[in-house]
């Protein structure tokens, strides 16, 4: 008995020698979320006045903030606010996550040069340095549509290894109806990944009338993402919309949430808005938004996403408040 303790012992000191070595090889993990919580990542949409327009924003209910969008310049250089510094730290104090996005729906053209092999490791080295010189937690990739080319998986994969070396997470934002244009390699690199859902018709679809992010597409969108791409759940945040688009003949495209519900009494509780003689207005109410919360948790999800945050009504109607009384509920019901 006593010799063999001695081999487990030796056995067990071998084993922690060899694991040591192991971890001295290999680069740092990313940043982890401390005990799994349930992310809400907040984008924010900076049009000017970052810390103006952010001081909306009770960063007590998100878990990660992505400002949008940080684009480059045709050479590759990054241009940020005087008070990009200010916010992250305020956002840091309420233990929230900071990443910036570059791309977006409308980025410039010249971005699809930069991740071409010649400019790629450049352009590389400019957004991390960015991240690491204003203490961001990491980089949130949005190229959508055309953008997602033959360079974008050896792109990824060439960030992914400078991020990571960095210490910093690498997230995306992606669209199911063109997610066959993104390798599995790729997709695999991702810390987690925001699924756009939402969308689905919109004012450049006018003979399509209708919501644009129905329960059903987020359904649809998890069992692609999940069942079907392999993408584990807890690496999705199911994608929430804090707007609505106007299908009709005297309306605007596009409203805000905050818009709609100030404009149309009562409508927080609801999914769209007949308007007489005029059209209709489709987006996400109340009731909608915290069923998708739930319909995330159900499915072990590992979180949501919101665009944007500044669209969001600031009191009893708002969004991100019915989303945390979600939170909320099934975090007491798990502790009991």
């Amino acid at each position: 008995m006593k010799v063999s303790k001695l081999i487990v012992c030796l056995f067990g000191v071998l084993s922690v020698l060899a694991s040591c070595k192991k971890s001295e090889a290999n680069p740092q993990p990313p940043v982890k979320d401390p005990e799994n919580k349930f992310r809400i990542v907040g984008y924010l949409f900076n049009s000017g006045g970052l810390s103006q327009e952010s001081a909306s924003v009770d960063f007590s209910k998100i878990t990660h903030l992505n400002i949008a969008f940080i684009n480059p310049d045709a050479n590759g250089n990054l241009t940020v606010s005087a008070d990009l510094d200010q916010v992250i730290a305020r956002a840091h104090v309420s233990n929230v996550k900071v990443l910036f996005s570059f791309g977006g729906g409308d980025p410039p053209a010249h971005l699809k040069d930069l991740v071409k092999e010649d400019k790629r490791a450049a352009f590389i080295e400019k957004l991390v340095d960015l991240a690491v010189k204003h203490n961001f937690d990491g980089i949130d990739v949005d190229l959508e549509g055309d953008f997602i080319d033959s360079n974008y998986e050896a792109f990824i994969l060439a960030l992914d290894a400078r991020v990571k070396a960095n210490n910093k997470l690498l997230t995306a934002a992606v669209a199911s109806w063109n997610h066959y244009n993104i390798s599995d390699k790729a997709l695999a690199r991702f810390d987690f990944i925001n699924v756009m859902s939402y969308d689905k018709t919109g004012p450049w679809n006018k003979a399509n009338p209708g919501q644009h992010a129905p329960y059903s597409m987020a359904v649809d969108d998890i069992q692609l993402w999940n069942v079907t791409r392999k993408v584990p759940a807890e690496k999705i945040s199911l994608g929430l919309p804090f707007y609505g688009y106007c299908f009709g003949t005297d309306l605007p495209d596009y409203m805000t949430y905050k818009d709609i519900v100030s404009t149309y009494p009562g409508s927080e509780n609801a999914d769209q808005v007949d308007v007489p003689a005029k059209g209709t207005v489709y987006y996400n109410g109340i009731p909608t938004i915290k069923s998708k919360v739930t319909l995330a948790f159900e499915k072990q999800l590992g979180g949501v996403m919101i665009w944007q945050l500044l669209q969001d009504a600031n009191d009893s109607k708002s969004l991100l408040k019915a989303i945390n009384e979600v939170v909320d509920l099934h975090n007491n019901l798990s502790n009991k």
